[in-house]
Formats: C-alpha cells, sequence, structure tokens
C-alpha cells in the first residue's frame, strides 16, 4: 500500500472511524505508524482535562521545557470522536489534504 497516495488510505480511514480503539487490520496499523512517528513539533495530541470524561486537543512543541499549545476552544467529551479529530489533523499534515467529507463509519 502507497501511503503517499491519500486514495489508497481512503478505505483505512473508515476502518479507523468505526473502530479507533481496539484491534487494527495491519496497513492501518503501518498508516497509525506512520502518523504517530512524524517529528514532535507541530504534532497534535490530546491532553485529559477530566479523566476519562474530557479532552483538550494540544499542539507540541518538541522542544524541552516549552509548553503545548493548548487548544481551549477544542474540547472533547466522546474520546472516540476525540481520536478522529486528530486522526484528521495527521491525515492533513501527512498527505496534505483534509479528509474527504463522507468517510463514515
Amino acid at each position: 500500500m502507497n501511503f503517499a497516495d491519500p486514495s489508497e488510505a481512503l478505505a483505512l480511514a473508515s476502518e479507523f472511524r468505526r473502530a479507533p480503539f481496539g484491534h487494527h487490520s495491519p496497513n492501518l496499523q503501518k498508516l497509525l505508524r506512520i502518523f504517530r512517528s512524524v517529528p514532535i513539533a507541530g504534532k497534535h495530541a490530546l491532553l485529559t482535562i477530566r479523566p476519562n470524561r474530557s479532552w483538550m486537543l494540544v499542539t507540541l512543541t518538541g522542544i524541552p521545557g516549552r509548553p503545548m499549545t493548548k487548544h481551549e476552544d477544542i474540547i472533547f467529551e466522546d474520546l472516540a470522536e476525540a481520536e478522529w479529530y486528530v486522526f484528521r489533523q495527521r491525515w492533513r499534515q501527512h498527505f496534505g489534504t483534509e479528509l474527504p467529507d463522507g468517510v463514515e463509519a
């Protein structure tokens, strides 16, 4: 599978949307490893605000001692929706395009 071409990865995005937690197919695991292995600077992540109840989007700096950027206007009360949001941000960073509408569970 060519992860330089977003059209080949669309089915994997749907797979992630359906099941963001637990077992993933080998190709989705490969894509997630690529997304997660980018340099820390500029990487999107989730910060737990209230354990198991709410999460905030943050952007990591990659610079020791420099605090992450908190996006206080982007809060989630559903971890699956939070993970989907981060997946879409990482998709955009990797492929340089928005994930097309219609990628649903």
